[in-house]
């Protein structure tokens, strides 16, 4: 059984090896680059596939908005034409015999060209017109909030992954830590163990945790890896990228105030509740569209025309003549069967929906910033304890190794105190990292 754990410890060492120079190998040809939070956050927002999406979502709906808007000004066309006419005999009369020869009234011309400029104005359609320019520009403030609702969504998850990072680096460092005190506590075993002060089954205790902490350690580094991989994933960086997070974790609360002026602040500044306000506005507008259809349309229209030959002079002449022409042309639908009450009853359903989105956008926003809330209260009290923790723990191993090297301990109290302290110190640092996220958490629950 003795020959079993030592062979299993072996390998465990050769498998440490191996892993290390492969990451070490790695590491030779990986560009490296140390950022702080700040970085890490405008390197994110430069690089986003996402955030230049929704950029462009942005765009678009403002392109949109002046198009609506341009609908409400006058319009100017030009228009062309050429025709060939088949030949015809000219239009002519005869006066014989008081003139031998027949009189042209009108000449065959066969080519015909027509030149056109129209300029149309909406005097009044209902308020069609402007109420669909509201809705373009409602959109056009939704995208934008919808856009900000973005960026804040990716700032948090850039926090969330750097400070994962910097967990699964502190955490390697607290196992590395660990390591080196069994590998220390393994040379005194041994040491005694030769002198006959201590049996072998204290040093195959010793070493069987060892093994556990050289595993731990694998377990460490490949985490740190896994979490480089996915913060320069979420950056836009190659994911071989050796990122060195530079920002500690320096646990100075925040003051945020009362649970109820958080919620309000919620309320006033999260850009999904203002980006569901404008979609519940367009709704109001496309009602009034749909209503539209009851009142008649009027427009203004005005054309200038330079034809040849025009048809307005007689007798016809191969040249240009120009005319124009004004007008009011009025429309409205007497009877479409019922086509403008269906169109209404489904933009105040349409109008309905938006309403009980923004309500249950509103309870679920509450329900964020109250989770938040009390994740960072709990964070913040986890941390107390924590500081406690890895005091005693300290302590308590200082005292048992002192005690162990002078006969007064037991080996197996040495080891319980070596993991304790592990333990405080992973919880410790797991506790600061949970209220760095939490804190970020909350900032984005209330529109920060």
């Amino acid at each position: 059984m003795a020959e079993e754990r030592v062979t299993m410890k072996f390998r465990i060492r050769f498998l440490f090896v191996i892993t290390s120079l492969l990451v070490a190998g790695s590491a030779r040809g990986e560009e490296k680059m140390s950022l702080t939070l700040d970085q890490a956050i405008q390197i994110g927002l430069e690089k986003s596939k996402s955030i230049h999406a929704s950029l462009m979502s942005v765009q678009y709906a403002d392109s949109r908005s002046s198009e609506a808007n341009a609908l409400m000004l006058p319009s100017v066309k030009f228009s062309g034409a050429y025709a060939r006419l088949s030949d015809i005999p000219p239009t002519q009369v005869s006066l014989y015999p008081l003139i031998p020869d027949p009189i042209t009234l009108s000449p065959s011309v066969v080519n015909n060209y027509n030149l056109k400029v129209t300029v149309q104005q909406p005097i009044f359609t209902g308020f069609k017109l402007q109420r669909n320019a509201d809705i373009a520009e409602y959109n056009a403030s939704s995208a934008q909030k919808d856009f900000e609702k973005d960026k804040s969504d990716l700032i948090y998850n850039i926090k969330n992954a750097y400070w994962n990072l910097t967990q699964a680096i502190e955490l390697q460092k607290v196992v590395d830590e660990n390591v080196e005190q069994m590998e220390a506590h393994l040379k005194d075993v041994q040491s005694w163990q030769g002198q006959g002060m201590i049996t072998v089954n204290d040093v195959l205790k010793v070493q069987v945790q060892l093994s556990d902490a050289e595993l731990r350690q694998i377990d460490m580094k490949n985490n740190v890896q896994l979490a480089k991989i996915s913060f320069n994933s979420l950056l836009g960086l190659p994911l071989d990228t050796a990122v060195d997070p530079v920002t500690n974790i320096k646990h100075e609360p925040k003051s945020f105030g009362d649970l109820t002026t958080l919620v309000q602040q919620a309320m006033d500044r999260r850009p999904e509740l203002k980006s569901m306000e404008y979609k519940v506005k367009a709704g109001n507008a496309a009602v009034a569209i749909a209503q539209s259809n009851w009142f008649p349309q009027v427009y203004f229209t005005g054309n200038y025309y330079s034809s040849r030959p025009n048809q307005r002079f007689f007798p016809a002449e191969d040249v240009f003549k120009d005319t124009w022409d004004v007008g009011i042309g009025v429309s409205f639908d007497i009877w479409n069967w019922g086509t403008t009450v269906h169109q209404t009853d489904q933009a105040k359903a349409q109008l309905s929906q938006a309403e009980d989105g923004l309500a249950q956008l509103k309870d679920g926003v509450t329900l964020d910033v109250t989770r938040n809330y009390l994740n960072l209260h709990r964070a913040q009290e986890r941390i107390i304890v924590a500081e406690k923790e890895v005091s005693q723990a300290e302590e308590n191993y200082r005292v048992t190794d002192a005690k162990f090297k002078q006969g007064l301990a037991l080996n197996t109290d040495l080891l319980d105190a070596e993991v304790a302290l592990l333990q405080a110190k992973t919880n410790y640092t797991q506790s600061l990292v949970d209220y760095e996220v939490a804190e970020a958490g909350l900032e984005r629950a209330i529109g920060e």
